[in-house]
């Protein structure tokens, strides 16, 4: 096990983390590559997530558009706007080719809005592209547990 590349992939998503819960989507969309997808997928079984309908299929045209709505204040969905606080563990590499590490782990997501917390956990892979020193997202499919069910409006980035 390659401890220094879990520590260093640990820290990026961690950071990936808060700026999400803080709101810092300018800061957040930086983070990828140009070619990058944001995946919700509904069925917790699919491969071919581009073949499927999804809560989320987002490459950066979306991706910036929903940041848009995010923050515009012209959607119902998102006023007020939700406070979340997400827990990544878990983490472990299930590749490394030199160019792109892919990675999965645990999220823990609470929300806050209107009077109501909600959790949310997912199963989350990741497609960091190295960059520098550091990574980039090229891809993040967060599998919810509960995909399958009625969802309530998600008016927040998972």
């Amino acid at each position: 096990m390659n401890t220094q590349l879990l520590t260093e992939v640990g820290a990026f998503l961690w950071q990936e983390a808060d700026m999400l819960d803080h709101r810092e989507y300018q800061d957040w969309l930086a983070q990828w590559t140009a070619d990058g997808l944001y995946i919700v997928p509904i069925d917790p079984e699919a491969t071919d997530l581009a073949d499927r309908l999804n809560y989320a299929y987002d490459d950066a045209d979306m991706r910036a558009k929903r940041v848009a709505r995010l923050t515009g204040g012209e959607s119902v969905s998102t006023q007020p706007a939700s406070r979340t606080v997400r827990s990544l563990s878990r983490f472990r590499i299930l590749a490394d080719d030199g160019a792109t590490v892919t990675v999965r782990a645990a999220q823990h997501l609470r929300e806050f809005r209107k009077e109501t917390l909600r959790d949310y956990t997912a199963d989350v892979t990741y497609e960091l592209a190295r960059s520098g020193d550091g990574f980039r997202l090229k891809s993040k499919i967060v599998r919810l547990v509960n995909s399958t069910d009625a969802l309530h409006s998600i008016g927040y980035i998972l």
